[in-house]
């Protein structure tokens, strides 16, 4: 096989400014019971303001960790990550996260309790009630209105991912990272989650970061794929959407990358 080829993505973004975030030659390392496993092997790439960006590549890859330790939940083994130029060193309120999981929401809060928690913890309003309206409205962006006030039990799981949505769009962060939220709906339910989310970027314009390891999904929601490699994740390639190139066309050329690195998808 051809040796990986090494993509090191422009610092400025737009007229003259630094890229939102920059990923500078990171190794994500973890230890299990038997061994020290990298999930990810000196990657760099960077991320402009406002950029629908996904990551994409098969199961094991290190795309889930990489997105994570943007979040500021892992640190590097080497190599750093800057938001802004600053170095993350933690979680913050400007990187929120949405998890595939069900269960990220507290179960004994309603949808608007869930949506206010971050909101009141962090003192991002001066007064309840402002908090309260602020969270109010955005649960209507994702459609939530008429279930404010249920429960987490009483709700789908395409409507409890709407409401994760919602409760980390309410932080107005300047970086929304999704790691494969709608990968355990049902079809129908991820094609809707999907339109809904490029409809909250058309209106908010935040910056889009997305783990996936499906093609369509990818190819349908970036501008932008970063294509890693089989373990340990390296950057295989790079694509853009939403040029001459037609989606299917896209999607093949992608698929074809995959297998031939015999990792598949």
């Amino acid at each position: 096989m051809n040796a990986m080829p090494s993509f090191h993505a422009p610092d400025l973004d737009g007229a003259g400014a630094p890229a939102q975030l920059a990923v500078e030659n990171l190794t994500l390392r973890y230890a299990t019971h038997a061994a020290l496993v990298t999930a990810t092997e000196n990657v760099s790439f960077s991320v402009r303001r406002g950029e629908r960006f996904v990551l994409l590549g098969p199961s094991g890859c290190g795309k889930s960790s990489l997105l994570k330790s943007i979040g500021g939940f892992i640190a590097p083994a080497s190599g750093r990550i800057l938001v802004n130029g600053r170095e993350v060193t933690g979680p913050g309120p400007d990187r929120m996260m949405v998890f595939q999981e069900f269960d990220q929401l507290m179960p004994w809060k309603t949808v608007l309790g869930n949506v206010m928690f971050p909101l009141v913890e962090t003192r991002k309003f001066a007064r309840r009630d402002e908090a309260e309206a602020h969270a109010l409205a955005t649960i209507a962006k994702v459609g939530l209105a008429k279930f404010a006030h249920s429960f987490p039990h009483e709700l789908s799981g395409g409507m409890k991912q709407r409401a994760a949505i919602a409760r980390a769009l309410a932080m107005e962060p300047e970086a929304l990272l999704m790691d494969e939220p709608f990968a355990a709906l049902d079809a129908l339910t991820r094609r809707t989650m999907q339109q809904e989310l490029l409809k909250l970027w058309e209106e908010l314009r935040f910056t889009l970061m997305f783990v996936t390891h499906s093609i369509e999904e990818a190819v349908r929601l970036a501008q932008r794929i970063i294509l890693l490699s089989p373990h340990p994740g390296r950057i295989r390639d790079e694509f853009r959407t939403g040029a001459d190139e037609a989606p299917a066309a896209l999607e093949r050329r992608i698929e074809s990358l995959l297998f031939t690195d015999g990792g598949g998808i």
